[in-house]
C-alpha cells in the first residue's frame, strides 16, 4: 500500500458508497419520475436540470476547492447529498422535484457526479508518484464501478421487494431516495477523517497567482482546449444515460425493475473491470493513444444495440461494448492530472468535469422525446456512437503530441 494509506482506504470507501448510491438511483430515476405521472418531455427536462446543478456546483467548488481546502469542499458536497436525496423523496410537485435535482447531486448516469470526483483525484495525484498515477486512477475507476453495479443490482432488487411487499410502486422509489440522502450523510463522516497530507499546502507548489474565476493560471490553455472536447464527448454520452437506457429496455423489451437491475449490474461490473486492462496499454502505447483506439469499437458496438431483435441480444451487444467502453477513463483523468501543475489540479479536474456535466445536460431534452416516438427510440444510439466517433478523432489529432511525465 502506498504512503498515506489511511487516506487511500477512505477515499476508496467514499467512491464506493457514493457510486453505489449512484447506482441505485441511476436505475429507477426516469422509473421514479414516470411513475409520478410526468411524460418523457418533463423527465428530460429535470435531467437536464440535473445535468446543469451538478455542473454549476461541481465547477463552484473544485475551483475553489486547493484555497478552500480539499476536505471542507468534500463535506459540502456531503451536505448536498443529503438535501438531494430528501427533496426528491419528500415531494411530487414539479417544480420542488426541479429544485431538488438542480442541487442535490444526483447522478442520472450511474456516474460520478458532483465536486468529488475532481477533489479526491487531486487527493490521489498528489500523494502518488506520476508512475503509478494511471494504476491507481484504474483501481479507483474499478472500484466506483463495482460499487455502481452492486448499487444497480441491490436498488432494483430492493425496489421489487418493497413492491411485492405491498409498497406502491412511488413508494417503493421513494425508499432509495431516503436511503441516497443517508449516504450523504456517511459521505460528511468519511470526510471528516481525511489527513492533512491531502491539502495543497507545501510552500512553492503553487505556479503563480489564480487570475481568473477557474482557478487555473498556467494550465489554463490545455485545460480549455480538453474541456472543449471532453463537452461534445458527454454531450453524445447525454443520450444514452443508464436511467434512459433501463427506459428504453423496459419500453422496448417489457424488463421489469428486478432484470433492469441485474443488466446493469452486469454492465457497470464489466465497465470497472475494462480500466484495469488500460493500464498495461497505456504504458505501452500512451494514454491518449489508449483512450482514442479503445474508445472507438465501444462506439460502433453502441449503434448495434438497438439493431438487436430480442432482449437478450440487445444485453450481450452491450455488454460486449461495456468491456471496452470505460478504458478511456482512467487514461483521461490521469492525463489531466499530469499536464497540469499540483496546485490547480482540483480546478482542472473540476473545469473539465463540468465541460462534460455542461454538454451531457443538453442532450436529454432532446432524447427524452426521442424516446416517446415509438419510430425514433432508437435514434439516441445513432447520435451518440456518431458524435463520439468524432470526438475521439479529434482527440487524437490534437493532443497526441502533449505526452504526460512519464511518458518523456
Amino acid at each position: 500500500m502506498p504512503a498515506h494509506s489511511a487516506d487511500f482506504r477512505l477515499l476508496f470507501a467514499s467512491r464506493m458508497l457514493r457510486l453505489f448510491a449512484c447506482g441505485f438511483l441511476a436505475v429507477v430515476l426516469a422509473l421514479y419520475l414516470a411513475a409520478l405521472g410526468f411524460n418523457e418531455t418533463r423527465i428530460g427536462l429535470l435531467l437536464t436540470l440535473t445535468f446543469l446543478g451538478d455542473a454549476a456546483i461541481s465547477l463552484w467548488l473544485s475551483t475553489r476547492a486547493d484555497r478552500w481546502g480539499r476536505r471542507r469542499t468534500l463535506l459540502m458536497g456531503a451536505a448536498l447529498v443529503v438535501l438531494g436525496g430528501a427533496g426528491m423523496a419528500w415531494t411530487d410537485n414539479f417544480l420542488l422535484l426541479a429544485v431538488a435535482t438542480t442541487i442535490g447531486v444526483i447522478s442520472p448516469t450511474g456516474a460520478e457526479v458532483g465536486p468529488f470526483l475532481a477533489v479526491e483525484q487531486a487527493c490521489l495525484a498528489h500523494v502518488i508518484d506520476d508512475r503509478e498515477r494511471t494504476r491507481i486512477f484504474a483501481w479507483y475507476h474499478v472500484a466506483g464501478f463495482t460499487a455502481s453495479a452492486c448499487g444497480a443490482a441491490g436498488g432494483g432488487a430492493l425496489a421489487s421487494a418493497l413492491q411485492h411487499a405491498g409498497w406502491s410502486v412511488v413508494a417503493s422509489y421513494r425508499a432509495l431516495f431516503w436511503l441516497y440522502a443517508a449516504v450523504g450523510a456517511a459521505l460528511a463522516l468519511l470526510s471528516r477523517r481525511l489527513s492533512p497530507a491531502v491539502e495543497v499546502h507545501a510552500p512553492g507548489e503553487h505556479t503563480g497567482p489564480v487570475v481568473n474565476l477557474l482557478g487555473l493560471h498556467a494550465s489554463r490553455g490545455i485545460v480549455l482546449r480538453l474541456s472543449g472536447l471532453f463537452a461534445v464527448d458527454a454531450f453524445a454520452g447525454g443520450f444514452i444515460v443508464q436511467s434512459f437506457l433501463a427506459y428504453w429496455f423496459h419500453k422496448k423489451f417489457g424488463a421489469n425493475i428486478a432484470s433492469l437491475g441485474a443488466i446493469f449490474f452486469g454492465a457497470n461490473l464489466l465497465s470497472g473491470l475494462s480500466a484495469l486492462a488500460a493500464v498495461p496499454l497505456a504504458r505501452r502505447f500512451g494514454l491518449v493513444n489508449t483512450m482514442v483506439w479503445t474508445h472507438l469499437p465501444s462506439n460502433l458496438l453502441l449503434m448495434l444495440v438497438p439493431l438487436m431483435p430480442t432482449l437478450g441480444g440487445a444485453i450481450a451487444v452491450l455488454l460486449v461494448r461495456q468491456t471496452i467502453s470505460q478504458m478511456d477513463v482512467p487514461t483521461r483523468q490521469s492525463y489531466v492530472n499530469a499536464v497540469v501543475p499540483a496546485a490547480e489540479r482540483s480546478a482542472a479536474n473540476g473545469v473539465t468535469g463540468t465541460a462534460r456535466q455542461l454538454g451531457a445536460a443538453f442532450a436529454p431534452l432532446l432524447a427524452g422525446p426521442l424516446l416517446g416516438s415509438a419510430g425514433l427510440a432508437s435514434v439516441p444510439f445513432f447520435i451518440s456512437g456518431g458524435l463520439k466517433i468524432l470526438y475521439d478523432l479529434a482527440l487524437w489529432k490534437n493532443f497526441r503530441a502533449i505526452k504526460p511525465p512519464e511518458e518523456n
